[in-house]
């Protein structure tokens, strides 16, 4: 018998063997299991999906640098610029393609108001890249 059986004599000898029939029984189950669900795990939907192809870019824009001194003084490039010429510059700058960045630089006493002249300027003129270029603190205090 597979779970011993009854001694005549008494004799309470612990069992040797290892019952393998629930092992095999469980391993037949997962088998078969295995057997038909695996076709089930191989099926796939056929979908065409599109082909993106990109490039990078190696052209970097070009950047303007636009300063405004404190008394309102504006410079593009490091050129003086007068304002009725800033209008023109910035709409010949928003055509460009690719459009160039404009990076903004402004003196400590430079009135808040004339910044945002500025910067409204820019925005009409439809650039869409602004920059702000600051000092640290150390870079604009002159050394003892």
């Amino acid at each position: 018998m597979a779970f011993g059986g009854f001694d005549q004599q008494g004799s309470q000898a612990p069992m040797s063997e290892i019952n393998t029939t629930p092992l095999v029984d469980v391993m037949l189950v997962l088998l078969i299991i295995f057997m038909i669900t695996a076709p089930l795990l191989t099926h796939a939907v056929k979908i065409d999906l599109p082909l993106a192809t990109s490039q990078p870019t190696d052209e970097k824009p070009q950047t303007v640098s636009l300063a405004i001194r404190g008394d309102g003084q504006l410079f593009w490039n490091d050129q003086p610029l007068a304002d009725g010429d800033l209008v023109g510059r910035l709409q010949d700058a928003a055509l460009r393609q690719p459009q160039p960045e404009l990076h903004l630089r402004a003196d400590r006493e430079t009135r808040y108001q004339r910044i945002a002249e500025v910067m409204a300027a820019a925005r009409n003129a439809g650039l869409q890249k602004l920059g702000f270029i600051t000092l640290p603190d150390s870079a604009a205090r002159p050394k003892p």
